[in-house]
């Protein structure tokens, strides 16, 4: 069965994807409201109004995505459900997985640092790749 996911840290890189047995399609920019990237020793969204954060839509077969996020790096994470606006002006339900923000400790530079890399490359807009660039 192939879902929709909504990628917002370092793997919305395709090749990380890859390496974990994860052949993505159909990907698309998007962003969610009312969410604000947080970057601890992993990044997490959370719930904050008027933030936006951005990433992308991938499609993803299901029983690979549950692998994924079952090794021990990432298995806290949580799916929820997310609507993302995509561009340039529609909407996709997507399971977005997040780290509870009591999880959510520590610093990484090295992290920021590359997800500021690959946001730029994707080409978020620079508010957000500006706000990306401080957390490192």
């Amino acid at each position: 069965m192939t879902i929709e996911v909504f990628f917002y840290g370092l793997f919305m890189d395709q090749t990380i994807l890859s390496k974990n047995g994860i052949v993505p399609s159909n990907p698309r920019k998007g962003h969610l409201n009312n969410y604000a990237l947080k970057i601890g020793n992993r990044a997490s969204l959370i719930p904050s109004k008027g933030e936006q954060s951005y990433g992308i839509v991938l499609s993803c077969d299901a029983d690979t995505i549950r692998k994924l996020y079952s090794e021990a790096s990432v298995a806290d994470y949580i799916p929820e459900q997310v609507e993302v606006i995509t561009e340039p002006n529609g909407t996709v339900q997507a399971t977005g997985y997040n780290l509870p923000s009591e999880l959510l400790t520590g610093t990484n530079t090295a992290y920021a640092e590359s997800l500021y890399i690959l946001a730029k490359q994707k080409g978020f807009p620079e508010n957000y790749l500006e706000k990306i660039k401080k957390m490192g």
